[in-house]
């Protein structure tokens, strides 16, 4: 299964803020959007991922004077990605060995197209093994 089944399952929208915008307001979008992390854009260029656990880093590093700074001083600069074609399984290992739970989706000319998290995948390997459990179920009660 590839990333590209996920996006069309899931849709495609994502969550951004600019690297200039306070990180105060960034803060407040993952709280009413219920995201864990927004992708940092200047237009339609990936400049940074702003995660959960880079707020709470900056916080207990810098008090609560750092909501008062702007985004790129927080943001992970060095974005780890995958594209549409990956499978789910290389993205899943991605994540596991590297300890993020979010990647940007580009396509073939870089342009971000999505965003998918740990819990995606697992939303997806979920209903994935429900559907093969009921196929196996129809098998053996039909012979």
């Amino acid at each position: 299964m590839t990333v590209l089944a996920i996006l069309e399952s899931k849709g495609r929208y994502i969550y951004s803020v600019e690297p200039d915008e306070r990180l105060s307001a960034a803060v407040k979008t993952l709280a009413e959007r219920r995201v864990g992390a927004v992708l940092v854009m200047r237009g339609t260029r990936l400049d940074g991922i702003l995660s959960e656990r880079d707020v709470v880093k900056v916080l207990a590093d810098r008090g609560p004077a750092a909501l008062d700074g702007p985004v790129h001083t927080v943001m992970t600069r060095d974005v780890v990605s995958c594209s549409q074609s990956d499978t789910v399984a290389s993205i899943m290992e991605v994540m596991t060995l590297s300890k993020f739970r979010h990647l940007p989706v580009l396509d073939a000319s870089e342009r971000v197209v999505g965003l998918i998290s740990i819990g995606d995948i697992v939303k997806w390997r979920l209903n994935e093994y429900e559907h093969e459990q009921r196929a196996l179920h129809d098998y053996i009660k039909s012979a």
